[in-house]
């Protein structure tokens, strides 16, 4: 109980997975959440000190359920990193509700329940670091993210309610917002005949979170944003 821990969510092949290798290289014990059984496996077999818990965290009993596992088999995490993401294109008058819907789950509530399930024993302990992943939807609605951009302006919102409240208690709260295409095999495939710096690695992804999650009290940051240095902003 006494050793560090982290606690991620949304554990896919880009940035989840590197999250998990830059905590875990620092001497953490990481409880990683995804749908993908299979990942979570590999990872616990090729990462020390790594436990997966299956969930999709859309679905708030099974969420609820694993974060008190969680909570049961560990303790409070010293640092969580909301990383899960649901998204979808379409302007308002394509989208299906029940996207939305299910994207605010993703984005939004299940910060919720993070924040819930462990905020109040941050406050106990007097410390603590939860940081959101997100991305430059959450400032602005472009047409065609009818379906993501309200649920990441919700989180970024909900995030910064958060920072507020649990900051004067030690906790500190930051939102990274990721102006980027992420470099991931389908990212690639997409974009094919875009050079190398383009992307944004993330590798380098989580080592700026790394570095937040470690941040001087008496310099915390909130809103911060990385972009690779070719992008156009």
């Amino acid at each position: 109980m006494s050793e560090k821990l982290c606690l991620i969510t949304g554990v896919g092949p880009g940035t989840g997975t590197e999250l998990v290798k830059r905590f875990a290289s620092d001497g953490y014990r990481v409880a990683m959440i995804a749908r993908n059984q299979e990942r979570l496996k590999q990872l616990e077999q090729t990462v020390d000190n790594t436990i997966g818990y299956t969930c999709d965290v859309s679905n708030t009993e099974q969420l609820l359920s694993k974060l008190s596992q969680i909570k049961s088999d560990y303790g409070c995490p010293d640092v969580i990193i909301h990383n899960a993401v649901g998204g979808a294109f379409g302007d308002f008058l394509e989208i299906e509700p029940e996207v939305i819907e299910k994207n605010f789950q993703i984005n939004t509530m299940a910060l919720l329940h993070l924040g819930q399930a462990f905020g109040e024993d941050m406050i106990e302990r007097g410390s603590g670091a939860i940081v959101v992943t997100g991305n430059t939807s959450a400032y602005r609605g472009k047409a065609k993210f009818a379906a993501f951009a309200p649920t990441k302006a919700a989180q970024r919102i909900l995030a910064e309610s958060m920072a507020r409240r649990l900051g004067p208690d030690g906790i500190h709260v930051a939102y990274v917002a990721i102006d980027a295409v992420i470099d991931v095999e389908w990212a690639r495939q997409l974009h094919s005949n875009q050079p190398d710096e383009f992307f944004c690695k993330p590798a380098d992804i989580a080592e700026e979170c790394f570095r937040i999650a470690h941040q001087a009290r008496s310099a915390w940051s909130f809103n911060v944003e990385i972009r690779p240095y070719g992008e156009n902003w």
